[in-house]
């Protein structure tokens, strides 16, 4: 549904003021955030509309298609969109957030439950805190409606590790077929926004966390450029690579949720110039956005049904407007080695300052305890995989290490100046697009995860630059994502890009909730 059926939508809502039951709940299947804030003004309730999403939680995340997307609901949900509905009526509207019920990665603090980033090590983690992204969209008049499951520690704990897993919430199951994997680490996140648990959702990335789940499930999602979103309160892994990101069913949702996160905090040293990259991300917004837009195409090795899937989706680009042309990556071996050796030494400094500044009630103060603490709860912690990584992580030398430093040079050059920026100057190109990922794998607690080509998440990530996943179709039954890359802070070329290519593309399909899917013939010869 697109924004002019609001006045429809404002009226189903209504008829929500009552509890909502199981019945009920699918008022609110597919609603965009844009189309529930139009409902929201035209007189609908946030109460009834948060009652809606409460009991669509309850009949599908632990029960029906069992989705274990979701940690914790928010107890205090009910009373904050009784509060903004209040607001309204007294004629104080905040923006198009207001009233309008998102869900949180729970590896972001919010003051009214536990931040645990999936381990038992924090399950009693109760700062108190907003993390200020959680803070702005509050001031935005956002109702927080939860936090959603997470691959545990954000997948830096093991090399072998299952995406989606984690201790406190179970594996996360892909709406699209439950036996495939939601891909990590905003699983839940990535999970619950396709099943509408909530107009939209909040991830982070360090390398794929944001862009890997939304296109695994048939989301839009945006990694942001480093330094546009507060990182403080927030379970870190890499201060070179860590951000927050929306998530949404749609471009416009991505950006309205977007405009709300972006802004400096004088904690995070990295946002001192996010003020002036805040804007109205949605409102240039424009089907013709790509008219004349010259678009440079990676096509990296893939399997032949998704690269005839990535062959519909340039023909939407052109027929768009976009002028395409061929774009051959870096012949130098990509920054992946140095890349690992600079989010291990960074997770051992930034999660023992973040460790240092929880409550008494955590017990594990440093990342070396945390790994005591696995191995003493092991059968829980641990019934999967390991913790490689983190006792490698544990013994290096530190943030002042000249290997590190090295590393982290290395990395971001092959990245950004010899990587992004070396593509789009040869070409001559605004932006670049290719396949975001393979196809949603089987999840698999024996042998972890089985990743696949193409990954689009590397080269943007570790230049800190923008990466925006739009849905692109599904694959024998699977989501497939178009991946759009550009320079440092264009986050506003590449929503718009995005906006023009689903627009005139139109290829979101929502979940069915398969147990499996085929995934098509050719194991016996042809009759």
């Amino acid at each position: 549904m697109r924004g002019s059926a609001g006045t429809m939508i404002g009226a189903a809502l209504l008829a929500l003021a009552a509890p909502a039951t199981a019945q009920q709940a699918p008022a609110v299947e597919e609603l965009s955030l844009a189309d529930a804030a139009a409902a929201l003004k035209a007189g609908a309730s946030s109460e009834a509309l948060t009652r809606a999403y409460l009991a669509r939680i309850a009949a599908m995340d632990r029960q029906g298609p069992t989705l274990r997307s979701v940690i914790a609901t928010n107890p205090e949900a009910l009373a904050q969109a009784r509060a903004l509905d209040a607001e309204r009526r007294a004629g104080q509207v905040r923006g198009p957030l207001h009233g309008v019920p998102i869900l949180i990665k729970d590896n972001v603090e919010t003051r009214e439950l536990p931040t645990t980033a999936g381990s038992l090590a924090l399950r009693d983690n109760r700062t108190g805190r907003d993390a200020p992204v959680v803070a702005r969209l509050r001031a935005a008049g956002a109702v927080i409606l939860g936090k959603t499951n997470l691959s545990e520690w954000a997948n830096i704990r093991s090399s072998a590790s299952m995406s989606g897993w984690s201790a406190v919430g179970g594996l996360v199951r892909n709406p699209y077929a439950l036996d495939r994997t939601a891909c990590g680490s905003s699983s839940g996140t990535g999970a619950a926004i396709a099943a509408s648990f909530a107009a939209a959702g909040v991830g982070t990335e360090t390398d794929g966390s944001v862009v890997c789940p939304s296109a695994m499930t048939g989301l839009v999602g945006l990694k942001p450029t480093i330094g546009l979103v507060s990182r403080t309160h927030i379970v870190p892994i890499s201060h070179s690579q860590d951000t927050a990101g929306p998530m949404a069913r749609s471009v416009r949702d991505a950006a309205l949720l977007f405009s709300a996160m972006v802004g400096s905090d004088p904690v995070d040293p990295t946002t001192r110039d996010a003020d002036r990259h805040r804007a109205d991300y949605a409102a240039a917004l424009s089907p013709d956005a790509l008219q004349g837009v010259r678009v440079g195409v990676i096509r990296p090795e893939m399997a032949a049904p998704l690269a005839r899937r990535f062959g519909a989706a340039l023909a939407v680009l052109r027929d768009a407007g976009a002028t395409l042309v061929d774009v051959t990556p870096p012949k130098a071996d990509g920054p992946g080695e140095a890349e690992l050796l600079v989010l291990k030494t960074e997770l051992k400094a930034d999660l023992d300052a973040y460790l240092a500044s929880t409550p008494p009630t955590v017990k594990t103060r440093t990342l070396a305890q945390v790994i005591a603490f696995n191995v003493a709860h092991a059968d829980d912690e641990m019934p999967f995989f390991g913790q490689d990584l983190f006792e490698a992580a544990v013994t290096l030398p530190g943030l002042d290490d000249p290997a590190y430093r090295q590393a982290r040079a290395t990395s971001l050059r092959l990245a950004g100046a010899e990587g992004i920026d070396a593509m789009l100057a040869e070409a001559k190109v605004a932006l670049l697009v290719e396949p975001s990922y393979g196809l949603p794998w089987l999840s698999d607690p024996v042998h972890g995860d089985h990743f696949v080509p193409p990954s689009a998440s590397e080269l943007p990530a570790v230049a800190g630059y923008p990466h925006l996943t739009v849905p692109m179709g599904l694959v024998q039954g699977l989501p497939a994502g178009l991946s759009f890359l550009g320079p440092k802070y264009s986050e506003a070329l590449l929503l718009g890009a995005g906006y023009a290519f689903e627009q005139r593309g139109r290829m979101r399909v929502k979940p069915g909730y398969a147990e499996t899917v085929a995934t098509g013939g050719g194991l016996e010869a042809a009759r």
